[in-house]
């Protein structure tokens, strides 16, 4: 698989580069035909902390990771285990879901190089609790006000000016982002 990597406040040196190289190689022992999409790899330094964040676009399924410590290569070795974290669990599903041939199983490993998949893994895909309310319309701004009275990261609406379902969540860097329907 071909990764894009680039560096923000960062120069990519030739040893970051095959490092990353050589860590994200890993991955190719999940997939029975080597990916066609390039993999985007963003390294980098705000404050002190190295930030990665990778970005694998695949049929059917981004994957994505994102870890920050204060080493590079500490966050790039923990950005991996996370993707291969999400590949497991997305084999799983699809092999729940899918028992015939010709689906999206065929995209990975059959055994995945020998690596099996806790049942620890399995217990993340349980729903534990279950909410139910009716949505007021309003404005991204007040969206935002309201997410932050209740306490949380995120906070679901209908949008008075689209009549449609947005999310407002706050960012790592303390700032907002909004999701639309595409």
């Amino acid at each position: 698989m071909n990764f894009s990597i680039r560096g923000q406040q960062i120069e990519v040196t030739e040893a970051l580069r095959d490092y990353v190289d050589k860590k994200l190689s890993r991955l190719d022992k999940y997939f029975e035909a080597p990916p066609t999409s390039e993999g985007y790899v963003t390294l980098s330094v705000v404050r002190g902390l190295h930030t990665v964040e990778v970005t694998i676009p695949l049929t059917g399924v981004m994957l994505r990771a994102e870890d920050r410590s204060d080493d590079m290569y500490a966050s790039i070795d923990a950005v991996v285990d996370k993707l291969e974290r999400q590949i497991r669990k997305h084999k799983t599903k699809i092999n729940r879901k899918f028992r015939q041939e010709g689906s999206l199983k065929s995209l990975f490993v059959e055994n995945g190089a020998s690596v099996a998949v806790d049942e620890a893994d399995n217990d993340d895909l349980e729903v534990v609790r279950t909410k139910r309310f009716t949505m007021k319309p309003m404005d991204v701004e007040e969206a935002i006000l309201q997410m932050n009275m209740v306490g949380h990261n995120f906070f679901v609406f209908s949008n008075i000016d689209t009549k449609e379902l947005n999310v407002v969540y706050r960012r790592n860097d303390g700032k907002y982002g909004l999701i639309e329907q595409d």
